[in-house]
């Protein structure tokens, strides 16, 4: 099957890129790598709130650049730093997601990769051209 490779490399802040992609498309399915609350310069933003609006801001960033939206997710996983953040969590993600079709989730309490880092989102997306 042919797949195509969505959103330019991901270039720390010290040069180095990361060896993955942002988002790979695969016939009808796009699968998004995890997340992070990070802005433009890979900053994190402050708290779990602003994080997790800013993750699934850059979800959203990725789907629109293999022309889909929050409609066409169907799956995500999300890992937290701490249980304590759940709800917090899950306020903002209720707020983005499409309430009327949420896509099944996991959710695990794991550390992160990144120092600082709150929370992570991967998710995969269908459209049927």
């Amino acid at each position: 099957m042919h797949h195509e490779i969505i959103g330019t490399p991901l270039q720390l802040p010290n040069g180095n890129t990361l060896p993955l992609s942002r988002a790979v498309k695969a016939g009808d399915f796009l699968f998004l790598s995890g997340q992070l609350g990070v802005d433009d310069n890979f900053n994190l933003a402050d708290g779990i709130f602003e994080q997790t609006r800013l993750c699934i801001n850059n979800m959203l960033g990725i789907l629109e650049a293999a022309n889909m939206n929050l409609n066409n997710v169907i799956k995500t996983t999300v890992w937290l730093t701490d249980a304590n953040y759940f709800a917090d969590f899950n306020q903002v993600y209720a707020e983005l997601f499409p309430r009327n079709t949420p896509p099944a989730r996991s959710t695990v309490c794991s550390a992160l990769a990144i120092s600082g880092a709150l929370v992570e989102i991967e998710a995969i997306a269908f459209s049927k051209d």
